[in-house]
């Protein structure tokens, strides 16, 4: 008969004894980790020993700490669960900024654990200290600086609890080395302490009774669906709720596939780079049903003109981005998946629905007007968003595409078809270049049944490309695809219509092939393509496709000059939208109010 303490009968805290790091591992096993990213060095080095032993955690040791901080995210977004990352102090911690603002910017949940010089030498300039508290105190949901062992399993509890609950997002703690080393009696569960951390999910029902009015009272409604609708798992309750309202959907570039492109209602991306149809509903409406979104500036353009004559429900979990951008009319504190499905009752109740006829013949003359286009070359050079179209047809809806900042991040999220939640993860809010292929990596290691494209310019790639060894060594084969026009596109597009086409500092001189895309591929294990004509797309597709053992990287060989269309110049209205270079949209119903 196996031995059980006395404690658990009485169903007490299991208690051990056991070092500070032995208790973080142990920790991390019981709030279930399965996967940490990350680089040993001297401050965390202590933690990397009983890690060694773990059978439930695995280690993946990346080449960059800022490649297990985007994999970190990307494992979060692909599983729903908090993603871990794991750096030395100084130059290891700091390297984690960059994917730790990214993650707040875009309410990802991770926990970054990072080594600190021991509690005695903190402050003194110590060889690899740096102040990872402070430095990421205003881009964390909260942080932690733990000195003393005894804190560490329940900091640990607080850490993953903060992170997931409420407005998700980063979390840091730092451990001094000292606190890892000494023993201490391991305890769990650990009773936290939050005093003040209550985050609100069920809405007011008063504010829920008040949006309903306005909803069948309305004209010209629109739901704006933002990541936080993702986020709360409410694809299912918002595709409802439209359903049952009949109302126009635009879903942000952190939405998209949370309500299908191939619906009805689905308008499009809004945006800077949105669709004609769904920018210009936005700016003709008279009621914003605003869930789980921002207002930020890359949707609303210069924001005194933003909507001019809507009122606003706006629902959102996090109180701070009620009314912060945009007033609103009826704010709705709470979890967008209560939220709608409180929506849904209390429309119901009304016993009245709103007549939409008129606008939808306004919508559906946008759509037919001004559908999404692009321009072909007539040298037979190969467009990108043809790359686009076909890898969306043949791939299909059901893979997760992943994308950093740029044209290439926008073509893919106009060009793919979207219809499930969480299929396209990208760096919305920071627009951090090198996303993409470690937080490809993050979400195929999280979703290894899933087939996962990194869809990634030139310029973004060669930042964080390295973590394809990563990819090839831990049998992760994520596959890439390169829009290679051999610029910094997205600056060369503002150079060519904003700065006279002076373009400096923006070609990368890819057409020396300097790197070979395809060798670099070879070098780090995975299988490297190229492909340079539209005939040629499908079969280079098809081919990496069939590939499943290790990575594969296509090099697409597009034109320098091809652009993103629609687009609202920074600081300017949404009015002024442009869907090609000097072509308009003839706005009608100018005068309704």
């Amino acid at each position: 008969m196996p031995y059980i303490p006395l404690s658990h009968t009485r169903n007490e805290p299991m208690t051990e004894q056991m070092t500070g790091a032995q208790a973080l591992v142990r920790a991390l096993e019981h709030v279930g980790v399965d996967t940490v990213f990350g680089i040993p060095g001297g401050a965390i080095l202590p933690a990397y020993d009983p890690l060694y032993d773990s059978a439930k955690v695995r280690h993946v040791l990346v080449r960059h700490e800022q490649g297990a901080g985007h994999a970190a995210q990307g494992y979060a977004q692909a599983t729903g669960k908090v993603g871990v990352c794991m750096a030395t102090s100084g130059p290891g911690a700091t390297n984690l900024v960059t994917p730790i603002a990214d993650a707040y910017m875009d309410s990802v949940p991770i926990v970054a654990i990072t080594g600190q010089v021991a509690s005695g030498s903190i402050g003194t300039d110590a060889f690899q200290e740096a102040d990872i508290s402070g430095i990421t105190m205003p881009i964390t949901k909260h942080n932690f600086l733990v000195t003393d062992p005894a804190d560490i399993a329940r900091t640990i509890a607080e850490a993953f609890h903060i992170a997931s609950t409420g407005r998700p997002g980063p979390v840091l703690v730092d451990i001094s080395k000292d606190a890892l080393v000494a023993t201490t009696e391991f305890q769990w569960p650990p009773v936290m302490q939050l005093p003040g951390y209550r985050p609100v999910t069920r809405p007011h029902s008063k504010q829920i009774r008040e949006a309903a009015k306005l909803i069948v009272e309305a004209r010209r409604p629109v739901l704006y669906v933002g990541g936080g609708v993702h986020k709360a798992g409410a694809a299912p309750e918002l595709r409802e709720f439209a359903e049952m309202t009949g109302i126009p959907v635009v879903t942000t570039l952190m939405a998209r596939g949370t309500f299908p492109d191939s619906h009805r209602q689905h308008l499009g991306m809004p945006g800077m780079h949105g669709s004609v149809p769904a920018v210009g509903a936005l700016q003709r409406s008279d009621l914003i049903i605003g869930l789980g979104v921002r207002f930020d500036d890359r949707v609303t353009g210069e924001l005194s003109t933003f909507a001019p004559h809507a009122k606003v429900v706006h629902a959102d979990i996090d109180p701070a981005e009620i009314s912060k951008n945009r007033h609103a009319d009826v704010p709705i504190v709470g979890d967008c998946k209560e939220v709608i499905a409180e929506l849904i009752a209390a429309v119901r109740k009304e016993e009245r629905t709103g007549d939409y006829a008129e606008w939808w013949t306004q919508l559906d003359a946008y759509r037919e007007t001004y559908p999404l286009g692009y321009e072909t070359f007539e040298d037979g050079s190969l467009a990108p968003q043809y790359v686009m179209e076909r890898l969306g047809a043949l791939v299909g809806p059901d893979a997760i595409y992943t994308a950093g900042v740029g044209q290439h991040q926008m073509w893919a999220a106009q060009f793919i078809g979207y219809e499930n939640p969480g299929t396209f993860i990208n760096s919305g809010g920071a627009g951090t270049m090198g996303f993409s292929v470690p937080a490809a990596m993050g979400a195929k290691m999280g979703r290894p049944d899933a087939v996962v494209w990194a869809i990634d310019g030139d310029g973004c790639f060669q930042m964080t490309n390295q973590e394809l060894a990563t990819c090839t060594i831990e049998g992760v084969p994520i596959k890439v695809a390169v829009i290679n026009n051999g610029n910094l596109g997205m600056v060369r597009q503002w150079q060519t219509l904003f700065y006279n086409e002076r373009y400096s500092n923006t070609n990368l001189q890819t057409v020396r092939r300097i790197p070979d895309f395809v060798k670099l591929a070879e070098a780090y294990g995975c299988v490297g393509l190229r492909c340079e004509r539209p005939e040629d797309v499908d079969e280079v597709i098809g081919k990496a496709m069939e590939i499943n053992d290790v990575p594969v990287v296509i090099d697409f060989v597009v034109h320098q000059d091809a652009m993103v269309w629609p687009m609202v110049a920074a600081g300017t209205s949404n009015d002024d939208i442009r869907f090609a270079r000097d072509m308009a949209p003839v706005w009608d119903g100018e005068d309704q109010v």
